[in-house]
């Protein structure tokens, strides 16, 4: 791979949940976000949003070259095709409710990844266009 294909990120903040024993599917499930602290200020304003999304890299996926999985259905489909962790590149995103902002470390709850997820990047939700929310109402799904 050349240099100039070759991307590198640093973590804003690692996800610190109350035990590592913690099922990360537990949507219910209050977790912190501590950023590092040159990252505080980035926080300022965030309270006024309900929702926000988290970006986070999946450091303990290994198997990142299947391409094909079966998620049910009786078929095989493309891994862009679904939600599972092994993508090329496992990066995470999840969009979580805003409990509280306190210094460096954002509490949010619905958070679905591991204790010291290096976390890659916050932004809120919904996202919005000429001054218009843009929220999808008239989404599908596949059957499977």
């Amino acid at each position: 791979m050349s240099t100039s294909q070759k991307i590198e990120i640093d973590p804003i903040g690692f996800v610190k949940r109350s035990s590592s024993n913690e099922n990360e599917r537990d949507r219910s499930l209050v977790s912190k976000i501590v950023l590092k602290k040159e990252f505080a200020k980035g926080l300022d304003g965030i309270e006024e949003w309900s929702h926000v999304y988290v970006i986070f890299w999946m450091h303990k996926i290994s198997d990142k070259e299947k391409m094909l999985i079966h998620p049910g259905g009786g078929r095989n489909v493309g891994i862009f095709a679904t939600r599972a962790p092994i993508h090329p590149n496992p990066i995470g995103l999840t969009l979580v409710e805003l409990v509280k902002p306190e210094e460096n470390v954002l509490w949010v709850r619905g958070l679905n990844a591991l204790n010291d997820t290096p976390v890659l990047d916050i932004k809120p939700y919904p996202d919005w266009e000429n001054r218009k929310l843009l929220v999808v109402n008239n989404f599908r799904t596949p059957k499977w």
